[in-house]
C-alpha cells in the first residue's frame, strides 16, 4: 500500500527490515519473506549494503499481480456466487 500511495517512491530507499518489523509488530523473518516475494515480482530491488529500494516499475507490477489474482481467484468466486443467487450479467450492468 505504501508504494501505491506514493509514500515510498520509485528508486527510493525503503525502511529496513528491522524498522518495518518494529513498526508492524511482526518478526524480522516475516518482513524478510515479504521483501523476498516483492523482489521476485520486481516490485523492489536490493542494493547490497544499502538496503531495499522501490523498483521504477513497481506500481505497474503491483497492478499486474492484482489483476492476475483477480482473474484467477476473485472473478471465478464472484461468478459462482452470481449463479448460486440467480444473478445474471444483465442484472449487474447498472452497477458497472
Amino acid at each position: 500500500m505504501q508504494i501505491i500511495s506514493d509514500a515510498w517512491v520509485a528508486d527510493g530507499r525503503m525502511p529496513s527490515i528491522k524498522e518495518l518489523s518494529v513498526t508492524m509488530s511482526v518478526n524480522n523473518r516475516t518482513v524478510l519473506k515479504a521483501f523476498e516475494e516483492m523482489q521476485a515480482e520486481n516490485v523492489i530491488y536490493q542494493k547490497r549494503g544499502l538496503g531495499y529500494f522501490v523498483s521504477p516499475d513497481a506500481k505497474n507490477n503491483i497492478n499486474r499481480i492484482k489483476r492476475e489474482e483477480f482473474f484467477a481467484t476473485t472473478l471465478p468466486e464472484f461468478i459462482r456466487e452470481m449463479k448460486t443467487a440467480g444473478v445474471t450479467a444483465k442484472d449487474i450492468e447498472p452497477y458497472l
